[in-house]
């Protein structure tokens, strides 16, 4: 038997500390070897007891999540699950710890969860058991971006923004691509752990007049609001948190609500999104399945589908049925992924015409419409 995960609980609050250690310790794969109530006396655990995985508290005293995750990114990389309020605060917080190269968060627990309990447990712990399958090579590297981007004199973008100018901000300038077009084309994107960083990459590469993007990403419900803002700050694309019935329109973004499925419908003025508050699928909702499959039914041929970073297998069969419908399908590899789930099941399935590095993607993108 394989030695268990050693995780290091790091959270201000007793009560908290107990819930996560009950909740992770009930799992025969994880073992708990301490708990740190503050970022100062995390660091002389980490030291002392070596945890293969930290479960951090984004706000505590003396030092807020971030900056410790920060430091010990620069100084000693790990793999880190955040526990994030369900804020917007908290979101915009947690958002910068994944760009900091957090794997995943989960959101705090609730002390009155008896109810969902398990679900709760069945969620932590298996982020944390992805977690530590995550390479520090590729920690790092999210580190040296985080760094590079934070460093680089933002690119002005004349973009538009809802009522607002906008930069696109760090090292990466977008491509050029001819003018096209494209109001046929739909770019369909799905992703999942390690998703909210490697869509930003993706976004930050692509011109403002790119053909229309809907994305699904596995994330909570208080969170894909903050989120659709977030990437809206960093595209020259306008990115929106979708609606129902809303125009998808050429060098527009449309992220699904956190707790809705995106679909493309066709109309008579065009395509529009379609939210559906039906069961999940792949136990998620939103599925990148279901938005797959509406894509699939109407633009068919006329769309590009894209797989990007999760744990799982939603999409793999989506993408699939998109390929045989003959759009263009493009999966990440496995050495730039946080974890090749989705990517690499729709890999086993031949689904993807393409497979390749993140950084190739949005001039795949760009070539093929």
């Amino acid at each position: 038997m394989k030695n268990p995960i050693k995780v290091l609980i790091v959270d201000d609050s007793a009560l908290v500390r107990q819930m996560l250690e009950d909740m992770l310790s009930s799992d025969p794969e994880i073992e708990v070897i301490g708990t740190a109530f503050d970022p100062f006396d995390a660091r002389e655990k980490i030291k002392a007891l070596r945890p293969d995985v930290l479960t951090l508290d984004v706000e505590m005293p003396k030092m807020d999540g971030v900056t410790f995750l920060r430091n010990l990114m620069r100084l000693h990389p790990m793999p880190v699950v955040m526990v994030s309020t369900l804020t917007e605060k908290g979101a915009d917080v947690t958002f910068e710890a994944m760009d900091l190269g957090a794997v995943d968060f989960v959101t705090k627990p609730k002390i009155n969860l008896e109810n969902t309990f398990e679900a709760y447990t069945q969620e932590i712990c298996g982020k944390v058991k992805i977690a530590s399958r995550v390479r520090k090579s590729t920690l790092e590297h999210q580190y040296n971006r985080y760094v590079a981007n934070l460093n680089a004199p933002p690119a002005v973008a004349q973009a538009r923004s809802i009522g607002n100018s906008k930069q696109s901000v760090g090292a990466v300038t977008p491509l050029t691509s001819k003018r096209v077009n494209a109001s046929n084309k739909i770019v369909a994107l799905g992703a999942s752990t390690g998703g909210t960083e490697a869509i930003k990459e993706v976004l930050m590469r692509l011109p403002a007049n790119t053909p229309a993007i809907v994305i699904t990403q596995h994330i909570p419900a208080s969170f894909s609001l903050p989120f659709a803002k977030r990437m809206n700050t960093v595209s020259e694309m306008t990115v929106f948190h979708a609606k129902d019935g809303q125009p998808i329109l050429s060098g527009n973004v449309y992220i699904a609500p956190g707790d809705k499925h995106l679909m493309v419908a066709k109309e008579a003025g065009g395509y529009v999104c379609r939210l559906h508050d039906g069961p999940p699928v792949n136990r998620h909702k939103p599925a990148v399945d279901v938005m797959f499959r509406s894509v699939t039914k109407n633009v068919g041929s006329n769309a590009i589908c894209v797989l990007l970073t999760g744990m799982g297998a939603d999409g793999a069969v989506g993408m699939k049925e998109m390929q045989e419908a003959k759009a263009a399908t493009i999966a990440q590899d496995e050495n730039s992924s946080v974890v090749w789930g989705m990517p690499g099941e729709a890999v086993k399935l031949g689904a993807a015409d393409y497979v390749l590095s993140l950084n190739k993607i949005p001039e795949k993108i760009l070539e093929l419409v």
